[in-house]
């Protein structure tokens, strides 16, 4: 699996989440994490959730990090939702490590009951993919800046490539167990 970290801004519209965005931008034609800073503004027609969609919910942010995940060994929704909840359990790991203590619901995470990340996941009929977005700063919702540690840019782009870095570990752990296992014997 490849992580790639451009070291310029991207803002995310919600475009990304299509496939083979990695390979369009990056040539990447394996498993990937791109990671990136910028703003965040979906429109409306980039919306997968049929039910924010429905409410006309917007999806916005002036600075978030971003995490733009394809895998192309399936195109299960249920699995790209199991590898998008192992990835926040991560999220909030490496958010732990820095003294940010959150509470995750589902593939959300919180603190002091204020949202502190978006993500969606989905599938196309040739790989799975996921956003995942946490808020460096905004207005209403939970950011980093308001929580106050460790939030210059280098400790921004530290946290981002932890994140990114350990998924990768984590899958490339997975793949290396599947290796190494037995099947049972049928009986």
């Amino acid at each position: 699996m490849e992580c790639i970290i451009p070291n310029t801004r991207t803002d995310y519209d919600g475009s990304q989440i299509s496939s083979l965005w990695g390979y369009s931008i990056q040539g990447v034609q394996d498993d990937s994490i791109i990671a990136f800073r910028g703003k965040c503004d979906v429109k409306i027609e980039h919306m997968i959730d049929l039910e924010d969609k429905r409410e006309g919910e917007s999806i916005e942010s002036p600075d978030m990090l971003h995490f733009i995940i394809e895998h192309f060994d399936s195109t299960d929704l249920k699995l790209i939702y199991a590898r998008q909840r192992l990835f926040t359990a991560i999220v909030a790991e490496v958010l732990m490590s820095v003294g940010i203590r959150t509470e995750r619901m589902g593939d959300d995470l919180f603190v002091d009951d204020r949202k502190l990340t978006v993500s969606i996941a989905s599938t196309s009929a040739v790989s799975q993919k996921i956003h995942f977005g946490i808020n460096v700063s905004h207005n209403y919702y939970g950011n980093l800046e308001d929580l106050g540690t460790g939030v210059s840019e280098t400790d921004i782009h530290n946290m981002m490539t932890s994140i990114a870095t350990r998924y990768v570990s984590e899958i490339d752990d997975i793949e290396k167990d599947l290796r190494k296992s037995r099947p049972l014997a049928v009986i």
